[in-house]
């Protein structure tokens, strides 16, 4: 294999693992998890809001519900104390009060009741649809988080491979030409070397100047220009 040719196998495989590396990075996945944990940012913040209006309206209406049900005990008792009851005119009389009052009140803590049980069910249903609303997307961020970490340690073994395959065309490269082509990428990054097309480096898309364009072409085999704007080394 002729120098320039091994350079290039080398390029191709520091391609690939540039576009590998990019991809693990890059999962399509990743896009829509970062959309999913957006719209759960969105549920939270808004079940954090609805949870705060409803909170003290619930509050209020569990203590009147309390109330009204102690107020109807008590109401139940009287009206048993007073039927069978053998106490004189007075203390039946003061009995009849109390249980006059206790109504009188119970019929205020009821209405109390389904005046709160009116306001706190639209904020009862509220939290409920932002809480459905999230299950799914509670659900497919999970299911995407697993995908990311499988097919990300799908492309972590096919690096692996990638980097034993580029160290056998490296060994391939002589000494010196390895020593410019590692100077370039470790520059620029993906490859040290770039394909001369249509008088363009085609790493950096700039185009070389006649006068290097014709000295690339002119090079005996195995000699290589290096790039004047990237300093990737050019393969014709």
């Amino acid at each position: 294999m002729s120098e320039t040719a091994a350079v290039r196998a080398l390029m191709e495989a520091d391609r690939w693992i540039d576009r590998v590396s990019a991809q693990r990075s890059h999962l399509p996945e990743m896009s829509e998890l970062a959309t999913v944990e957006d719209e759960l940012r969105g549920l939270v913040k808004a079940l954090q809001e609805a949870q705060a209006a409803q909170a003290p309206v619930r509050t209020a209406y569990e203590d009147a519900a309390r109330e009204a049900e102690r107020l109807r005990h008590r109401a139940n008792d009287l009206e048993k104390t007073l039927s069978a009851s053998t106490a004189n005119a007075r203390e039946l009389a003061v009995l009849q009060r109390e249980l006059e009052h206790v109504r009188e009140l119970l019929g205020r803590a009821e209405d109390t009741e389904l005046e709160l049980l009116i306001e706190v069910e639209p904020l009862d249903d509220l939290v409920s649809a932002i809480k459905s609303r999230a299950q799914p997307a509670v659900a497919r961020r999970a299911e995407l988080q697993r995908l990311i970490l499988e097919l990300q340690a799908s492309l972590e073994e096919e690096l692996v491979s990638l980097r034993e395959a580029r160290q056998e065309r490296a060994r391939a490269v002589s000494a010196e030409m390895l020593a410019r082509y590692d100077h370039a990428l470790a520059r620029v990054g993906a490859s040290g070397a770039a394909q001369v097309d249509q008088g363009r480096c085609d790493g950096c898309r700039i185009a070389l100047s006649p006068l290097d364009f014709d000295r690339s072409k002119g090079l005996p085999e195995g000699t290589l220009l290096a790039c004047p704007e990237c300093g990737r080394l050019l393969l014709p």
